[in-house]
């Protein structure tokens, strides 16, 4: 007895048999090419429809044998399409587009196109095409790189120029022009990045702030400058003045290299430390001071010969000063007789009559310039000693003799 239920028929041995349709299902799915297509899809969505119409209750007269009627369904279906449904292992599937018809035709509908596939891999032989990397591709590139650098700043003209003072004339030479940045280096110095010595300097300076110091003789000034896009000028006041001095004896101009001058800032009466402006200044020289009060130390000679003075110093004028010495200058011999030679290796001082010392030396005839006055000398020469008083008289030179007895 054959008993029909689930889809699958069994026999009285109790094997499980499967319906045809099934099998030819399930070969199908095997086989090496498993793409059907869409006419192949379509051809199975019938078959299964028609499996369950086959399924369904039948009328009376097929109930008596439904497994008959189910095979026999089946096998309809089956012969009414073009093809066994079945593909050997060696059998191609057929091309794309290609009719699944039978060349003698059929009474069959025809099958729907197959879709056309795409593929981005170009066929063999083509040239490769130009695929655009990104929107940025698509614009136009320039025919050649062009740089574009920001233009350098242009330099601004700066005059500088120097005067006395306010409604003074100009300063027309021996000025000094220095420029400084307004930050030190990296080791905290300033270093000048301009130098002139022209009386009024025509610069040119990128855009920016600078120190610009001026110094003419011993006076100086100094000012920040700010330079932005329209040529500037500066004026700078240096009220000083110039000194220029001498000595005398009598009427008598002292020899250059005989006399030296030192400066100091204010009077010699004024109380207090004075502070040394200039120092061995030689007859004849201009020294440039600011305007002010200043004492002058004239030393003749290297004794005792000195004269303190007071001047005043105005802005724009030079100033003459003649410094008048009451000395001479005295050359000392030691002989064994008079108007003998005079004996080597003698060492000799001078004295005041209080017994300060004025002046050592050592030399056969040394020369002294010492102030007008009374004064002792000691001679020393082989271990004996000689000694004797003399006077300065004021523009007399002379020589002192002593005898070696």
């Amino acid at each position: 007895m054959i008993r029909a239920g689930g889809g699958s028929i069994q026999d009285e041995t109790g094997l499980r048999r499967v319906p045809a349709g099934a099998a030819v299902m399930r070969s199908y799915d095997r086989s090496p090419n498993r793409g059907l297509g869409v006419a192949g899809v379509t051809r199975l969505a019938v078959a299964a429809a028609l499996l369950c119409v086959a399924v369904l209750p039948l009328p009376a007269a097929a109930q008596n044998r439904p497994e008959q009627a189910i095979v026999g369904a089946m096998q309809r279906f089956v012969n009414s399409l073009p093809f066994s449904g079945l593909m050997s292992p060696g059998q191609q599937p057929p091309a794309p587009g290609a009719s699944l018809m039978s060349p003698g035709g059929g009474g069959g509908v025809p099958s729907p196109p197959a879709p056309v596939m795409q593929t981005l891999v170009p066929p063999p032989g083509a040239p490769p095409s130009q695929v655009p990397a990104g929107p940025a591709a698509t614009a136009a590139l320039p025919p050649s790189a062009t740089t574009i650098t920001p233009a350098a700043p242009k330099d601004i003209p700066l005059t500088l120029s120097a005067r006395y003072g306010r409604d003074s004339a100009p300063v027309n030479g021996g000025v000094v022009w220095r420029i400084y940045p307004v930050r030190p280096d990296i080791t905290g110095a300033f270093r000048p990045l301009r130098e002139d010595r022209s009386a009024t300097p025509n610069l040119a300076l990128p855009p920016g702030d600078y120190v610009v110091h001026v110094a003419f003789g011993l006076a100086s000034a100094a000012k920040t400058v700010h330079l932005r896009n329209e040529p500037v000028r500066e004026v700078f006041d240096l009220p000083a003045g110039g000194l220029r001095i001498e000595g005398r004896v009598g009427d008598v101009r002292i020899p250059n290299g005989q006399i030296a001058f030192d400066i100091f800032r204010g009077s010699q009466f004024e109380p207090g430390d004075k502070r040394q402006v200039a120092s061995a200044v030689a007859t004849g020289d201009v020294v440039v001071v600011p305007e002010g009060t200043y004492h002058i130390v004239s030393n003749y000679g290297d004794s005792n010969a000195v004269v303190r003075s007071d001047i005043r110093v105005q802005p724009g004028k030079l100033t003459d000063i003649t410094v008048t010495h009451r000395a001479a200058m005295i050359m000392l011999k030691l002989v064994s007789d008079r108007g003998g030679e005079a004996l080597a290796n003698t060492s000799w001082t001078v004295l005041t009559p209080g017994g300060d010392v004025i002046k050592e030396t050592v030399g056969a005839f040394p020369r002294v310039v010492l102030a007008e006055g009374d004064y002792r000398a000691i001679a020393r020469n082989e271990g004996r000693t000689f000694e004797r008083e003399f006077k300065v008289i004021t523009g007399v030179d002379g020589e002192i003799e002593l005898l070696a007895r």
